[in-house]
């Protein structure tokens, strides 16, 4: 559920289905179920901040997915989930785990030196960047005046958080500028998934990627972050078991479902949530200042969402059923 991380999660909600011409709503259970969803991921990039108190960044990723992968292999197996894949499958999954590492390292590294507060709304540029790729590399995903509009509002949005001059860190900028690129990162890994999702499974592009990446993450971590952990209360514990098993495990896995059942049109119509939560979260928590320039870079980045896809909550269903019989017979 690929900042993020918001933050991650927002990597699974630019998971486009196909999507066949019978529009239906969105029931009301699936509804209020993706706004739930919406708030969890919003709160991750929190989560990840209070972690890295105690740990160090590249150990704290190495934690998170080696947990998540080991929940989410315990899962399959119990569950009968099919864990093979074929070299065809293996080599994608490899380039798209490769883009993942990169993608979540730049990430955690620029949340150490900005606030959770523009780690969360950078994040939030993500189906921005996807729409921007998708025009350039997805077959019928153009562009369009609509879509233009909401990505000159989002990107207005993030550029006033580089004007954001009451943060307390002083390399602030220095972690907006990394935020940033571990967006394009996800953005790429978005439109690649987006690519190969047809021919491989939800829990493959879930836990191979977590898998290839965790051993490198703590070896990183072992080579670069000096002291691994140097505190571990109950408050970074916790926030670990969030990040692992709440949004890494259960989360991705759950929203990739909601885009397989309903698609990808009505469940995007909730996303922008995810900044309003996560900033609201940061603000609360972790006490920081809730400035002139965070406000407006919300209101902006939310309209561009709501231009962008908050036109109508209707859906095309797509045959799930179906599919999974199709990748049984893989």
């Amino acid at each position: 559920m690929k900042m993020s991380e918001t933050s991650e999660i927002s990597k699974t909600a630019t998971l486009s289905i196909r999507e066949d011409s019978t529009n239906n709503d969105l029931p009301l259970k699936a509804s209020l179920y993706t706004v739930f969803l919406c708030v969890l991921f919003g709160a991750n990039t929190v989560a990840i901040k209070i972690s890295l108190s105690g740990l160090g960044i590249f150990t704290n990723a190495g934690i998170r997915f080696a947990l998540a992968s080991i929940a989410l292999f315990l899962w399959a197996k119990m569950t009968g989930q099919p864990l093979y894949c074929s070299k065809k499958q293996a080599y994608r999954l490899l380039i798209l785990s490769i883009i993942f590492t990169f993608q979540l390292s730049c990430f955690y590294y620029g949340l150490s030196k900005t606030s959770a507060s523009h780690g969360i709304l950078i994040a939030n540029l993500l189906p921005f960047v996807v729409l921007i790729l998708a025009h350039f590399f997805i077959p019928g995903d153009q562009m369009n005046i609509k879509k233009v509009a909401g990505i000159t509002f989002g990107f207005i949005g993030v550029i006033c958080l580089f004007f954001d001059h009451q943060e307390i860190a002083g390399d602030s900028m220095q972690g907006d500028l990394i935020v940033t690129c571990a967006v394009f990162f996800w953005g790429c890994s978005a439109v690649y998934t987006k690519r190969i999702i047809a021919e491989i499974s939800v829990l493959h592009i879930t836990l191979y990627p977590m898998m290839f990446g965790a051993p490198l993450f703590l070896g990183a971590g072992l080579l670069w972050d000096g002291e691994m952990v140097h505190l571990l209360d109950a408050a970074i514990i916790n926030s670990l078991i969030y990040q692992s098993f709440v949004t890494a495990s259960y989360g991705f896995i759950a929203w990739n479902r909601l885009l397989y059942r309903f698609g990808a049109t009505a469940v995007h119509s909730f996303v922008f949530i995810m900044p309003v939560s996560g900033v609201f979260l940061s603000v609360l928590l972790l006490g920081e200042p809730l400035t002139l320039n965070i406000i407006l870079s919300i209101v902006l980045i939310v309209a561009g969402m709501v231009v962008v896809n908050g036109h109508s909550i209707k859906v095309s269903r797509y045959d799930y059923s179906n599919r999974e019989k199709q990748q049984s017979k893989r």
